[in-house]
């Protein structure tokens, strides 16, 4: 898969997240667990800056939290201890 074509489908799973039913979430993440990297989560928060930018708050929060999500569950950004 070219990287052009990992885009599309990055676009792809985007679209099936905003328009799942509440809940299903993960289970549409499960079904294209091939596509979760830290590129997909990068598009994800482009994706979400461009919602804001064009007043869409709801889906670009929405996606912001999903980001995050996946960030954490990919190691990618490992949340501080607050044990002392």
């Amino acid at each position: 898969m070219t990287d052009n074509q990992r885009q599309q489908e990055y676009f792809k799973l985007i679209d099936r997240l905003l328009r799942c039913p509440s809940g299903k979430e993960p289970e549409v993440l499960d079904a294209s667990a091939d596509l979760l990297d830290e590129n997909f989560v990068r598009t994800v928060m482009q994706v979400a800056t461009i919602m804001a930018h064009e007043n869409n708050q709801e889906s670009s929060k929405f996606l912001i939290f999903i980001a995050r999500q996946l960030a954490r569950q990919l190691g990618l950004y490992p949340e501080l201890s607050t044990e002392a």
